[in-house]
């Protein structure tokens, strides 16, 4: 095992890696920008060194002077968490030639799935099924028109590139796609330097179901079963569970057996996501594969009793997996909520400073934030500022803690969407286990 970890992140997910480093005795190295001088993970890290402005071009994605920071500290490995450089493959590249472990695939697989053009047609040869689309990319409108005119509308534009559903938008007619097509074009171009297209059929209000998968690099690898992350607003996930609230057992096997392909075809070391969409009628295609542990990881931590970074500390090491599929269960239920800094109607960020903060605390309720109660958020970095989980040994326990939960939440001096989330957990729909990925739009913004 690893003596000395440097986390290439901020914030919870900082926090998060830190604490299981610390758990397993292993000393914790953090870097941080200007603006995060007094933040929580500068504090509760062994080391911790500036970077740079608050930018995050001038520090967090700054990969020299990380691994630089990594060498002269004596760190032997560096775990990224999620976002910034997480799914980067240069870096995970340069973390290697520095003679320094990625936690985390290697940079070939991050490269091929972080092309959603590239890994479509990976999945599609391991017998993984894809939802029916483009296997080129489309270079400009006119082609993109004819195309979506072979499938059928409606059909999903999307960017081959990056994620968090920019560049992505559904048309419903030629006009539609011609209006949105050169707008998400630049879009994928100013956020991901790659302004490459395609197009899908557009499923129509699937459940947004993924599979956690770890592997380790002698031929071993588990599947965690699934979470349901459909209660999505900008094509953004804000409410997950574990295990989804209304798969068949029979489609649970398969959709487990179906990540299992993906990883053997890939070749594919340490902990992944692969996402899939699902009709009404139980099919799934599949969406994406991130290739890092996720934010909502810890509903999966809480009906496995697995730690997810500790498992990815060990892979990284050399370790072989310690559990087989045989050995694993779902144990009870888990609900996250994301906590973000924004207005709760308009979705926009709400940077300021936090005056008040009150944590809900009780069994079953776990909290994974960044801020506390004199915290300034920000405009530099993602508006998310705290993860709210609740664990009860079926759905309706769970619910009822998040409700409980919730209302006990407080935060002041910012907006946040504790409003918003309150009034999903107690909608009828929710309830019933009705969580399409046009929740919000329908039961949420269309006050239905």
């Amino acid at each position: 095992m690893f003596k000395k970890v440097l986390v290439a992140n901020r914030g919870e997910i900082a926090s998060r890696v830190i604490r299981t480093c610390k758990r397993l005795g292993i000393s914790t190295v953090a870097v941080y920008s200007e603006a995060d001088a007094d933040a929580n993970f500068v504090a509760e890290a062994d080391e911790a060194y500036e970077i740079g402005k608050p930018p995050v071009k001038d520090s967090y994605m700054n990969m020299e002077k990380i691994i630089e920071v990594a060498k002269s500290s004596g760190a032997e490995a560096i775990h990224p968490g999620y976002g910034l450089l997480s799914e980067n493959p240069d870096f995970a590249l340069k973390t290697k030639e520095a003679g320094l472990v990625f936690i985390g695939p290697g940079a070939d697989v991050m490269g091929k799935m972080g092309d959603k053009i590239a890994a479509r047609k990976e999945m599609k040869k391991a017998g993984v099924p894809v939802i029916p689309g483009t296997e080129e990319a489309v270079e400009d409108t006119e082609e993109a028109k004819k195309t979506a005119g072979e499938y059928g509308y409606p059909v999903m534009l999307k960017a081959s590139a990056g994620g968090g559903g920019i560049g992505m938008q559904a048309a419903h007619s030629p006009e539609e796609l011609e209006k949105a097509f050169e707008g998400n074009q630049k879009r994928a171009a100013t956020f991901f330097g790659n302004g490459t297209m395609f197009i899908e059929k557009l499923i129509e209000e699937p459940r947004h179901v993924e599979i956690q998968v770890l592997a380790d690099a002698h031929g071993n690898a588990v599947h965690l079963f699934e979470r349901e992350c459909s209660i999505q607003r900008r094509h953004q996930k804000v409410v997950e569970e574990a295990p989804s609230p209304v798969l068949s057992e029979k489609t649970r096997q398969k959709m487990g057996e179906a990540g299992l392909k993906a990883v053997q075809a890939l070749g594919y070391v340490n902990a992944g996501t692969i996402e899939f969409l699902v009709d009404e009628e139980e099919n799934f295609y599949f969406l994406e594969m991130n290739t890092r542990l996720q934010v909502e990881h810890p509903v999966t931590e809480e009906i496995t009793g697995l730690d997810l970074v500790e498992e990815q500390l060990r892979i990284a090491s050399g370790e072989k997996l310690a559990v087989s599929q045989n050995d694993l269960a779902i144990s009870g239920h888990a609900i996250e909520v994301r906590i973000y800094a924004e207005d709760p109607e308009r979705f926009f960020p709400s940077p300021g400073t936090i005056t008040t903060a009150v944590f809900p605390k009780g069994e079953g309720v776990r909290l994974e934030t960044a801020v506390h109660g004199s915290s300034e958020v920000t405009p530099y970095y993602d508006p998310l500022i705290a993860k709210l989980i609740t664990t009860g040994r079926d759905r309706e326990q769970a619910i009822e803690r998040m409700t409980d939960a919730l209302d006990e939440f407080r935060i002041e001096g910012i907006k946040t969407n504790i409003p918003m989330l309150q009034k999903v957990v107690r909608h009828e729909r929710y309830r019933a286990g009705d969580t399409t990925t046009a929740f919000v739009e329908k039961y949420y913004k269309g006050g239905q």
